[in-house]
């Protein structure tokens, strides 16, 4: 490494926000994994289990959110270009007494990744199972929200647990 501070990419030369110019790169498979977790009580997990939360399917309706808000990545993040996702899978998993992770895989066959579809999809869909049982457990958190694989491109694989 040269011992200088990588560059910002979103800023041009004035320091004033600008969308990156990925006209250049060349289309390459893309595939990026995000990460989150809801943790809740017990009582609360159990009723996601059992299916019996007043506001239906959690797990499923979530599932939903997250795919569809991986499309939309580009209308909340302003820097973000839309991409054509070519696939989006959200995971959720009840684990333990009181937690349901989330894994968020998006696929595209283009010029720039797709980490901030991963993001999005896995955060709303942490947001819509805080939505869906918030009125039994209002103390629930959204933990550890992060990208834990990248592949394609020219910064190459990336991957952290």
């Amino acid at each position: 490494m040269s011992g200088e501070a990588p560059k910002l990419t979103h800023f041009d030369a004035a320091g004033k926000a600008a969308m990156v110019d990925v006209g250049a790169k060349a289309e390459t498979v893309r595939v990026a994994t995000a990460r989150a977790r809801v943790v809740m009580q017990k009582a609360t997990l159990d009723l996601i289990r059992a299916g019996d939360a007043k506001k239906g399917d959690v797990l499923g309706v979530a599932r939903l959110a997250g795919i569809m808000a991986a499309k939309r990545t580009a209308d909340l993040i302003p820097l973000c270009h839309p991409l054509p996702i070519t696939s989006v899978s959200v995971d959720l998993t009840p684990t333990g007494d009181d937690a349901v992770e989330i894994a968020a895989t998006v696929r595209t066959t283009g010029r720039t990744g797709v980490e901030m579809e991963a993001l999005t999809a896995a955060s709303v869909a942490a947001l819509t199972v805080y939505d869906m049982v918030k009125a039994v457990d209002r103390g629930m958190r959204i933990e550890a929200l992060r990208v834990v694989a990248k592949s394609g491109g020219k910064s190459g694989d990336f991957t952290q647990e």
